[in-house]
């Protein structure tokens, strides 16, 4: 991928459950936008998902485990082994595309170590984010900021850091928690974070995991209130374990 006169070798991983409407049109985007490879990790769809992403080109890993930390880890490890930056965005097609550059430019530049999306500083949607998401990347936002110093408004998933940096990081959420362990494991490390305002758009069909739907909600809820809790008792010890 080339940014300018900055160019490194770029894979992007990308989590998917029965994602047919939205993962053509996005793995199209991502080509399109210079990416170098495109993961498509498909958690046990009983739709057309990993047909659709392999027609449009992308590596297709089948992780039948549940979670969506397995699936970003499955992706990391299928990626190919000359990429120097991984990027991560959703197979909801809710995240644009075309802030690619923006999110991964800032990585490749050395300017930051990790470059995250912020939903909520961009131009969003009516609808495409509910008030539970909202509140959530606030509040999480407010308590890394207490415990470490860093500032993050939202836990968008869409996100890039350099390969090496993620290999130490020690990532081991299994579930909807590791986009918060991954943000709380860099504030504790101290590294130079870039948040960019992007624009978000209502997902290209599919029913969001998380979202929309008490019985969703709350065990999301729970589970990132117990990967809070848990990593800042493991990162006060060591912000390496």
């Amino acid at each position: 991928m080339r940014i300018g006169n900055d160019s490194a070798i770029v894979s992007i991983v990308v989590p998917c459950l029965n994602e047919e409407q939205a993962i053509g049109p996005l793995v199209a985007s991502l080509w399109a936008a210079g990416l170098d490879e495109v993961v498509v990790v498909d958690g046990g769809s009983t739709d057309r998902t990993a047909d659709i992403a392999r027609t449009e080109g992308a590596t297709v890993v089948l992780e039948p485990r549940r979670g969506y930390g397995r699936a970003c880890a499955a992706g990391t490890q299928a990626a190919r082994v000359d990429a120097t930056i991984l990027a991560f965005i959703d197979g909801d097609g809710s995240d644009d595309p075309g802030f690619a550059k923006v999110i991964i430019g800032p990585v490749m530049r050395r300017e930051a170590d990790f470059c995250i999306a912020s939903r909520l500083r961009g131009a969003r949607e009516g609808g495409s984010m509910t008030a539970s998401q909202i509140v959530a990347g606030r509040l999480a936002g407010m308590l890394v900021w207490v415990l470490y110093g860093a500032r993050y408004t939202d836990m968008a998933p869409f996100r890039a850091l350099r390969r090496d940096t993620l290999m130490t990081l020690g990532m081991r959420e299994t579930t909807f928690g590791w986009n918060l362990e991954m943000q709380m494991r860099i504030a504790a490390r101290r590294l130079v974070i870039r948040e960019v305002p992007t624009g978000c758009r209502q997902r290209n069909g599919g029913v969001s995991k998380v979202s929309g739907d008490l019985r969703a909600v709350l065990p999301a809820a729970a589970t990132l209130v117990r990967t809070f809790l848990r990593l800042a008792l493991v990162l006060r010890r060591s912000p390496v374990r």
